[in-house]
């Protein structure tokens, strides 16, 4: 296995001239057991990269269909097709399409929108669509470090930081939203450690977090989704800290399936919640949580477990990837900007 540094970049763009190049991306469905980059160099590829998680997290998957709306680029410019523009449109749309809760990817895929109003020929398009998805790319990283910045002030000394699912450098192109306030919390107090979700279904604390801040050297505990009001109730977690997929406009947030227990319990035991977003995160066109659209996935990230089949046949299964937690339970929201209130989100946009 490679060395992991919570600076690697968890998808680049390769650039191959002016006019080509694809995505370079970890495959995160091996983690912890391959740390592996695969090479993405076409418009169905990236969608099924999207769908099937090999690339993950809100963040990451906005870069991935901006990365993604330059491969179409560049497939249907070396297809020399006529209805360019129209076909390209067709082909974002299509990535849209494959993941519909993280408002990452629209917002991603209509900043390179705007690169097609802008640009005449098809060579002009596809250079400005790739020059457009590797600012993107690298802006991802200096925003995530100014959120680490800002919501390490909000960090008890000594404390024990609870955090679900995974929001670290894998989730976004690289050091991370919930677990870049942990790295540069970390980085001004050694004192500081991590309770983790195991994130049912999926797993991804207990896969991604865990394997990302033991590398990292932060000391880490994993526990259960189901134990986190055992040690809240024996005052063990002293600050919760998550990413999210969507935050509406009055700060309701949907992040992955099981937030809104924890938030609920934190409430409960005198516990901050806090969390930590870029802006492109936020959906200023929705009212409430009540809109955010919630995906249902496959049931048999259910009912097996790496492989093995952990229930009866024919017991019914619902698979919501993600819930609503209500602002009311948000302590604050952490962004590049700024630890706003979540009723004070319009201040980011004004």
């Amino acid at each position: 296995m490679s060395e992991f540094h919570s600076t690697i970049k968890t998808i680049e763009w390769i650039r191959e001239g002016k006019l080509g190049g694809f995505s370079r991306m970890i495959d995160q469905t091996l983690i912890p057991w391959e740390y592996k980059k695969v090479d993405i160099k076409t418009t169905e590829d990236i969608y099924n990269a999207i769908k099937t998680m090999i690339v993950r997290g809100a963040p990451a998957i906005g870069i991935a269909g901006a990365h993604g709306a330059a491969i179409c680029a560049i497939e249907l410019l070396r297809e020399n097709k006529e209805n360019f523009v129209e076909e390209l449109k067709k082909g974002i749309d299509y990535i849209n399409s494959s993941r519909p809760t993280a408002v990452n990817l629209s917002w991603a895929l209509n900043e390179q929108l705007k690169v097609i109003e802008k640009y005449n020929t098809k060579e002009e398009i596809v250079e400005n669509l790739i020059l457009n998805a590797i600012r993107l790319e690298n802006e991802d990283i200096e925003i995530n470090k100014r959120i680490g910045d800002y919501g390490a002030q909000i960090i008890p000394k000594g404390a024990t930081i609870l955090t679900h699912c995974n929001a670290g450098a894998l989730a976004t192109v690289g050091y991370g939203t919930a677990l870049g306030v942990v790295r540069s919390a970390y980085a001004k107090d050694n004192t500081i450690q991590v309770f983790a979700d195991e994130t049912r279904p999926r797993q991804q604390g207990a896969k991604i977090t865990t394997f990302e801040l033991v590398q990292d050297k932060i000391p880490t505990t994993l526990i259960t989704d189901g134990m986190c009001s055992y040690f809240m109730s024996k005052k063990m977690i002293d600050v919760v800290v998550v990413g999210a997929d969507r935050i509406a406009a009055n700060g309701d947030t949907a992040n992955k399936i099981g937030t809104y227990t924890v938030a609920i319990a934190a409430k409960y035991h005198n516990v901050p919640f806090y969390i930590a977003a870029p802006k492109s995160t936020i959906d200023m066109s929705i009212k409430d949580g009540s809109q955010i659209p919630i995906e249902l996935r496959d049931e048999e990230e259910v009912t097996t477990i790496n492989g093995k089949r952990i229930c009866a046949e024919g017991v019914k299964v619902i698979n919501p990837s993600f819930d609503v937690t209500p602002n009311e339970l948000i302590a604050g929201i952490i962004t590049e900007e700024g630890i706003f209130k979540p009723n004070e989100l319009h201040k980011l946009f004004s």
